[in-house]
């Protein structure tokens, strides 16, 4: 069973930028599809971006132009690079496959504030 670790979160300003990690154990995650979640306060987790495990991506449009995710296989990692944060993107941030497959690890906070 694969167990996901998110980490790289933290506090920034608008503008900014933050790059997130999520570590996977097992030897079946090169495999899998994966995604970045994220989920603010009140509102429902939404998929912010995917990436097959040949590499192509996808992204919401909310996320479009501004996000970028990769992989590298070899560490069992999954990243996502963010530039010119907005407010709007506070969030705990999770990654998991676009069936949300595997457990939910314990995310990591995101918070844009000046």
């Amino acid at each position: 069973q694969v167990q996901l670790v998110e980490s790289g979160g933290g506090l920034v300003q608008p503008g900014g930028s933050l790059r997130l990690s999520c570590a996977a154990s097992g030897s079946s995650f090169r495999l899998y599809t994966m995604g970045w979640y994220r989920q603010a306060p009140g509102r429902l987790r939404e998929l912010v971006a995917t990436i097959t495990s040949g590499g192509s991506t996808n992204y919401g449009d909310s996320v479009k132009g501004r996000f970028t995710i990769s992989r590298d296989n070899a560490k069992n990692t999954v990243y996502l690079q963010m530039n010119s944060l907005k407010f709007e993107d506070t969030a705990v941030y999770y990654c998991n496959t676009p069936s949300s497959y595997f457990s939910w690890g314990q995310g990591t906070q995101v918070t844009v504030s000046s």
